[in-house]
């Protein structure tokens, strides 16, 4: 069935179009506690539900779990392309990121500034300190070889700068941004509001990030009209 902004809206209802997506974040949008359907572009989101392909996934990240469910992904994108011969273009992995996995969205501006490797209990493998820097995002080989059962290659790469181009699309929670900001102001005894703090968050995401109002909602939209499949991330 084709999904029109008309007929996305008047399916889901207005209490969930009271929180359909953001399409990209905007620095200079006032952040709110609670987005409404008329305050953001959701023609990004429209374009994921209407994705064509036959290997849609959708992962449930809540825990960051020393970010074992990008290795996951990786798996399943090499899985569905050289397993199951599903081309690479009709592969489409949504990471719907929230609670602490949420932070991982944001680049290594914020990381520093806010010092969430303190926050979140996660240190550099380098400095063997709190992370200063989104260590998520790298690529693991950025000179691999492209055989993919080469252990160090390019198509065993976990990084989130390494998924992306594979197919990977990350969602940013902003019920999430909201607690985890409240947190980042009580922790680092700020006196900027909270309200400042998530449009500063937001305004950092990593590449190709893509802002939800609530991901719970996002996840029975992804899995209801985009038909995507629903896996709990390790």
């Amino acid at each position: 069935m084709k999904v029109t902004r008309r007929s996305f809206i008047g399916t889901v209802g207005t209490g969930v179009a009271a929180m359909t997506t953001l399409a990209a974040p905007l620095s200079s949008a006032n952040a709110e506690l609670v987005y409404r359907h008329a305050d953001w572009k959701f023609a990004d989101f429209d374009q994921l539900l209407k994705f064509k392909g036959r290997g849609k996934q959708l992962y449930d990240v809540h825990p960051i779990g020393d970010g074992d469910f990008l290795s996951v992904i990786k798996n399943s994108i090499n899985g569905l392309h050289y397993g199951y011969d599903i081309p690479a273009a009709e592969i489409k992995i949504v990471a719907a990121m929230h609670g602490p996995a949420n932070m991982l969205n944001f680049d290594d501006s914020m990381w520093a500034k806010y010092k969430l490797g303190e926050m979140l209990k996660i240190d550099d493998p380098v400095t063997k300190k709190p992370a200063t820097r989104n260590i998520y995002y790298p690529k693991k080989f950025p000179t691999g070889s492209s055989d993919p059962s080469d252990r160090t290659g390019i198509y065993q790469d976990y990084g989130i700068e390494a998924l992306i181009p594979r197919g990977l699309q990350l969602l940013s929670c902003h019920n999430a941004t909201e607690g985890q900001a409240a947190r980042i102001v009580k922790q680092n005894s700020l006196k900027d509001s909270v309200e400042d703090i998530v449009q500063d968050l937001q305004s950092h995401t990593l590449p190709g990030v893509m802002l939800v109002p609530a991901m719970v909602a996002a996840i029975h939209i992804l899995q209801s009209q985009g038909h995507y499949t629903y896996i709990v991330a390790p």
